[in-house]
């Protein structure tokens, strides 16, 4: 049995939205083509408190983009994004949410971001999802969404590790590309690790807006 993973498609990582991540927009149609070809499609959510330790707001004379101790890890600053019940961490409005099985929400703990979809940046705690793929009987999944070289990485390099066959659908994503190379490392970072890159064509022809 396969799943999609939907990795945060939210307001904020698309056009206008407080952390936008450039051509976002073009992933949505991409996933609601192909979510009617998975067995199970499950999709994560950022979900942070107000008060959540990686917004650079919350830091005095910090700024997005600069990196900071977080709890004994290291933590990238970022605009204040995907706040609770807030527009901005809903799904975007174009994507068909009546197709997603599952949602799991990540970043709840202010004191550690969860990447992943399925452990926080410490892997101290478990989102759920792990246990939610293998109580489907769930061993090849397939992970696409925002962002390629942060949560998307994260995730299937997770997903990869806990055992499951993992594909990223490369065309089906997009990163932010923090440092100029971040998306060709992350790439490469997960082929190292064993995950096959593909593309989305083999489940649809549409990549129309």
């Amino acid at each position: 049995m396969n799943a999609l993973i939907l990795v945060d498609l939210q307001n904020d990582f698309c056009a206008f939205g407080a952390l936008e991540i450039a051509e976002a927009d073009q992933v949505i149609p991409l996933a609601n083509a192909m979510m009617d070809q998975f067995d199970f499609v499950v999709a994560s959510k950022d979900w942070h408190p107000a008060n959540h330790g990686s917004f650079a707001a919350n830091h005095p004379w910090r700024k997005p983009g600069q990196t900071i101790d977080l709890h004994g890890l290291p933590q990238v600053l970022w605009t204040i994004h995907c706040v609770q019940d807030s527009f901005g961490a809903e799904f975007h409005p174009k994507l068909d949410t009546s197709k997603i099985d599952a949602t799991i929400l990540k970043g709840t703990d202010p004191e550690v971001d969860s990447y992943s979809a399925f452990f926080d940046n410490g892997h101290r705690k478990e989102t759920g999802l792990q246990q939610l793929l293998k109580e489907k009987g769930v061993e090849e999944v397939f992970v696409m969404g925002l962002a390629t070289d942060y949560c998307v990485k994260f995730t299937a390099l997770d997903a990869q590790q806990l055992g499951f066959k993992t594909h990223l659908i490369q065309d089906a994503s997009r990163g932010v590309d923090l440092v100029e190379g971040d998306i060709d490392r992350a790439l490469e970072e997960m082929k190292e690790a064993g995950i096959e890159l593909v593309n989305s064509e083999q489940w649809t022809k549409s990549t129309s807006v």
